[in-house]
C-alpha cells in the first residue's frame, strides 16, 4: 500500500510496530495513544509516523483524522484483576467508537484473535467453528473481550456500510519478539515452560514480514458485512518444536511443565488467508534464528 491515510492503533505492541515502521515509509501513518511520556511520542516518530492523542476507552478521538483511507485497530487491553468494564470499555466501546469517528474511507481492518474460538481437541480451527473462552485459564477477560469488539465491529461495518475485515490473529513473532522470544527468556533463566498435557502443542507461528505482507490482503477483503480471516502461518508449528529449536540455536535446555493452566493447543485453518494471499514466506526455524540473532545475539552458539 503505497500513498494512503492510515490510522493505527496499538502501533507500540508486538504486532503494531513492524507494520508502523513498514508502512510509514510510503504512507501517512496516524499512531493513536495516550503518550502520558514525551518519550512515547518520539518513539512512534522515529518510526516515521505521527503521533496522536486519543483515548478510545473514554472516547477522547477529536485529534484523531476522520479522512483516512484505512483504519487498523490493534490496540488492546487484557487485566488480570479481572477487570471485565475497564476491558470492554476499551476493547469493544473504543473499538466501536473508532470506528464511528473515523469511518474510513476504503477499509477497517479489526485485529482480533484465534483465543475467540472453543478449543477444538488440538484440531485446526476455520473461521466458522464455534467460539468460546479459549483464554480465560491465563488471560480471564481476554477472550470475551475480543467476542463482544467483534460483534461491535461487525454491526459498525454495517451500520456505516464500510467495508470491513475482522483479522483473527495467531502467535506473531519475529525481530520484534513474541511468545517463542519469552520462552527463550525462559529457558536462559531455567524457569519450566507451561505447556498442555493434551498432545502436541500446536500453535500457528505467524512472522512479522509475513503480517506485513499479507496487509493489503486484508484490505482487500474487507466487506459488508464484515469478512472474517483466521490471519496466522501457513506451517504447523508447535511449542516444543520452536523450544527444541531455541536449544539448537543457543545450547539452553528447555523445561516443560505440563499443567491445564496452560493455553490448549490452538491451530488454525489459513486457507481462506492463503487463497488471497499466497502461503507464508518466511520458514519458522528462519525466523526462530533471526529473531535470536536480533534480539539476543549473545546467545546464539558459534
Amino acid at each position: 500500500m503505497k500513498n494512503a491515510r492510515i490510522v493505527i492503533t496499538g502501533a507500540t505492541g508486538q504486532v503494531g510496530l513492524p507494520l508502523t515502521r513498514a508502512l510509514a515509509r510510503d504512507n501517512t501513518v496516524f499512531a493513536l495513544g495516550r503518550y502520558a511520556k514525551p518519550a512515547d511520542a518520539a518513539k512512534i516518530e522515529a518510526l516515521g509516523a505521527k503521533p496522536v492523542r486519543a483515548d478510545l476507552a473514554r472516547g477522547e478521538l477529536a485529534a484523531v483524522p476522520t479522512d483516512a483511507d484505512v483504519v487498523l485497530n490493534l490496540a488492546v487491553v487484557r487485566s488480570n484483576t479481572p477487570d471485565f468494564d475497564g476491558d470492554l470499555a476499551m476493547n469493544a466501546e473504543g473499538a466501536g467508537l473508532l470506528f464511528s469517528h473515523c469511518r474510513p474511507r476504503r477499509a477497517f481492518i479489526h485485529g482480533s484473535s484465534a483465543a475467540v474460538y472453543a478449543w477444538k481437541n488440538g484440531e485446526p480451527v476455520s473461521e466458522g467453528d464455534p467460539l468460546g473462552d479459549h483464554h480465560r485459564v491465563m488471560m480471564p477477560t481476554y477472550s470475551l473481550c475480543k467476542i463482544a469488539a467483534e460483534s461491535v465491529v461487525r454491526y459498525c461495518a454495517r451500520q456505516h456500510g464500510i467495508p470491513t475485515t475482522i483479522a483473527r490473529l495467531g502467535v506473531p513473532y519475529g525481530e520484534n519478539g513474541g511468545w517463542p522470544w519469552y520462552h527463550l527468556m525462559m529457558m536462559k533463566a531455567g524457569v519450566p515452560i507451561p505447556v498442555h498435557p493434551s498432545g502436541a502443542n500446536r500453535f500457528p507461528l505467524f512472522h512479522e514480514e509475513d503480517q506485513l505482507r499479507t496487509f493489503d490482503a486484508l484490505v482487500e477483503m474487507a466487506s459488508v458485512p464484515a469478512t472474517i480471516v483466521n490471519w496466522a502461518g501457513s506451517e504447523d508449528t508447535k511449542v516444543e518444536e520452536w523450544c527444541a529449536e531455541l536449544a539448537s540455536l543457543t545450547g539452553l535446555t528447555p523445561k516443560f511443565d505440563r499443567t491445564e493452566k496452560a493455553l490448549a493447543p490452538l491451530p488454525l485453518d489459513v486457507r481462506k488467508l492463503e487463497a488471497r494471499a499466497g502461503k507464508s514466506r518466511v520458514a519458522w526455524r528462519d525466523g526462530i534464528r533471526r529473531m535470536v540473532a536480533a534480539r539476543n545475539p549473545e546467545l546464539l552458539k558459534a
